[in-house]
């Protein structure tokens, strides 16, 4: 979408130049100027301010994300050192949790997956889950019980977190959203070409506040997709949240 925006405020910019060049020089100066002016202001001021509202909120929710992420990998680590603890009792558990990495990764970040030719997974059933496999654990001593509580209670928050990633929109930004801004923009730019007439330095200066705006959209759609794009959160913390046993 930001290689369409690119292309549309340049067009527009370009329809400015032609449009200048058959008007009447008065429809450009005296109080019609003051106008188009105070109009663009206007636009200018309401662009800036949804620019920076949007890319407020979406990097707070990337980094929300992120975040989210990051607490997965260490409850995951946290798990696995608790069920080494446990004993022999716990192997079985470990062993499944390195089993339903893989497949939970390409669950939440599915364009790689699918890029990679692998099938994104879908829901597994409760019962063959290494955290429903910790609720049936059967402890015996203090030591055990101790040990067992606290596997359930970060069992609770891994499934939680995994609920809560899975869930996320593909795409936070809204289109329509996104569409009023480049009009907005468009208007911006082709007011702006109308305003003096071409030359190569101000062609410059427009080519290089367009690649600007779009750039800024571009930043803001990929903050937008958190496992998806060029920016995405990594998965590096989930790759190395499990030792080998």
């Amino acid at each position: 979408m930001a290689g369409s925006a690119f292309a549309l405020i340049l067009a527009g910019t370009i329809l400015g130049a032609i449009v200048r060049s058959r008007l009447p020089e008065h429809h450009l100066t005296g109080d019609s100027k003051e106008v188009i002016r105070l109009a663009t202001a206007l636009v200018a001021t309401l662009t800036a301010l949804v620019l920076a509202l949007l890319f407020a909120a979406t990097r707070a929710s990337f980094e929300h994300t992120s975040a989210s992420v990051s607490r997965l990998a260490t409850d995951i680590s946290e798990l696995d050192d608790v069920l080494e603890e446990y004993g022999p009792n716990g192997v079985a558990i470990r062993k499944q949790l390195r089993n339903e990495m893989g497949p939970l990764m390409d669950a939440i970040w599915r364009d790689d997956a699918i890029a990679a030719g692998r099938a994104v997974p879908g829901r597994p059933k409760h019962n063959s889950t290494a955290l429903a496999m910790v609720r049936d654990l059967q402890p015996k001593t203090p030591t055990e019980v101790s040990l067992h509580t606290r596997a359930l209670q970060i069992s609770s928050d891994i499934q939680q977190t995994r609920l809560g990633l899975l869930a996320q929109p593909p795409d936070s930004v809204s289109t329509p959203f996104m569409v009023v801004l480049v009009l907005w923009m468009m208007f911006l730019f082709t007011t702006f070409s109308m305003s003096a007439k071409p030359n190569p330095t101000l062609a410059i200066v427009l080519f290089v506040c367009i690649l600007s705006a779009s750039g800024a959209i571009y930043l803001i759609l990929e903050l937008g997709l958190p496992f998806g794009g060029l920016m995405q959160v990594s998965n590096e913390s989930l790759r190395d949240a499990l030792t080998p046993i």
